[in-house]
């Protein structure tokens, strides 16, 4: 995918690693238990229970499980979790951002480092990796929630909120926005009455490596069992997914 648009390698990551629907739910309802205990059951009051809750409908969580998660987090029982973050570099030097929700550090950062040592990496420090990642609002919308408005209105408004990139394609628009105007767009689409699939910030790569294809794919198998890790939400990784990588890896 080399010279396609900035988003391309995360938006390829991202649809592969939502396609682990038992992961996704678990990191929804984690999203779910640290709002609540942190800002309380009313989702009215509660931005990020409500951001929480929105995405859960978008990945078709059962309304029980939302339910149960806000319960849970009221109990004296309930996990406290801590939102941690660590950097590090792969083998041949590709840089790796990881996003983790805990019950305990202990075993998260030992199972991390373990990953990238048996796999030729090393764990670094936390803002090691500031020139490599930018921080984004990013608001996926299906058309079917819009249908029947005027695309021309909508991209006004929506720049208006806060947008500084908006992209669609058959079945969905992609807004993104700086970090400081996520909650100003979220707030404008609610405002309008339109439903998102996803809202998240994410961690987008401001410049790309390339790797022989062997490096890659032993690079990729890291990722993968990162991914995997119950601790971890998201890997974020500035590893160009070449036209030949993605055609070796579909084989």
């Amino acid at each position: 995918m080399s010279g396609h648009s900035k988003w391309a390698n995360i938006k390829h990551r991202k649809g592969a690693q939502d396609k682990r629907r038992g992961k996704l739910f678990t990191r929804i309802i984690k999203d779910i238990t640290i709002a609540a205990k942190s800002g309380g059951e009313n989702p009215d009051s509660n931005p990020s229970l409500r951001l929480a809750m929105q995405n859960a409908r978008g990945a078709n969580l059962p309304k029980e499980k939302v339910e149960n998660a806000i319960k849970k987090a009221s109990g004296v029982d309930a996990a406290n979790y801590q939102e941690l973050t660590y950097e590090g570099y792969g083998n041949g030097g590709v840089g790796v951002f990881i996003e983790t929700a805990t019950d305990n550090v202990n075993r998260t950062v030992a199972n991390i480092r373990s990953i990238f040592m048996k796999s030729g990496g090393n764990l670094g420090t936390n803002g090691s990796l500031n020139f490599v990642f930018v921080q984004k609002g990013i608001f996926i919308i299906s058309k079917d929630k819009i249908k029947g408005m005027n695309e021309e209105d909508l991209e006004f408004e929506w720049i208006d909120g806060g947008a500084d990139d908006i992209e669609k394609n058959e079945e969905a628009w992609e807004i993104s926005t700086t970090f400081e105007n996520f909650g100003t767009m979220q707030k404008k689409l609610e405002a309008m009455g339109i439903e998102v699939e996803n809202a998240s910030l994410q961690r987008l790569a401001l410049t790309t490596k390339i790797l022989p294809i062997p490096q890659a794919i032993k690079f990729l198998k890291m990722i993968d069992k990162l991914e995997d890790d119950d601790d971890i939400n998201t890997v974020y990784h500035n590893l160009e997914l070449t036209e030949e990588l993605i055609a070796e890896l579909e084989k």
